[in-house]
């Protein structure tokens, strides 16, 4: 059940917020997701995509929802000009899909930076979140980029992690260390002996 395990999750979570995305491709019902979701824990905040699956757009559900003082994740996004009309509807976070963005030939990174500049040059309050990452190399790009987060796959974080040099290093530290300690030992049984 979807109402039990958001409502598990956002209580683990809680201050910090859920996202919960709607599923339909009505304006309305988006509307009424919105406001069902958001009534199981204060800090739920609703993913309303930027266009329908029709491309109509949703900035008057953003818009509308924020005024109800239901946070909103514009999610989808895209483009630098999904951003500006996302944040001008209100929009409490806006996720760029940096993936996505690169699949169709633009640059992630500039979008990401442009829209982070936009967002602080006209004091709007909405946070730039990043997602769609699938590299340890979309990682360290996005994480250059002033984005207020960073949406990471598990298996990527434990590739940034792990470094074979860095293994080495330390299996180099604990040789050194044992070395010492042999010495240090030689050296205090030769002086008590003399």
């Amino acid at each position: 059940d979807i109402e039990v395990g958001a409502k598990r999750i956002a209580a683990l979570l809680d201050p910090l917020p859920l996202s919960v995305e709607v599923v339909t491709n009505n304006l309305d019902e988006m509307l009424s997701q919105a406001e069902l979701f958001s009534s199981w824990a204060p800090n739920i905040v609703v993913k309303i995509p930027q266009i329908t699956q029709d491309g109509i757009p949703c900035c008057g559900v953003i818009n509308a929802l924020e005024n109800r003082k239901i946070k909103v994740n514009a999610t989808a996004t895209l483009s630098l000009g999904q951003v500006i009309l996302a944040a001008k509807a209100g929009a409490t976070y806006i996720s760029i899909f940096f993936g996505r963005v690169a699949d169709e030939g633009g640059n992630a990174t500039e979008v990401i930076i442009n829209s982070v500049k936009w967002i602080e040059r006209w004091g709007y309050k909405s946070k730039i979140i990043v997602g769609s990452i699938r590299s340890t190399g979309d990682i360290l790009n996005a994480a250059m980029t002033g984005a207020h987060a960073l949406t990471i796959p598990p298996q990527l974080l434990s590739k940034m992690v792990d470094h074979k040099y860095t293994r080495e290093t330390v299996k180099q530290f604990v040789n050194d260390a044992q070395k010492a300690k042999r010495m240090m030992d030689k050296a205090i049984t030769e002086t008590t002996i003399k």
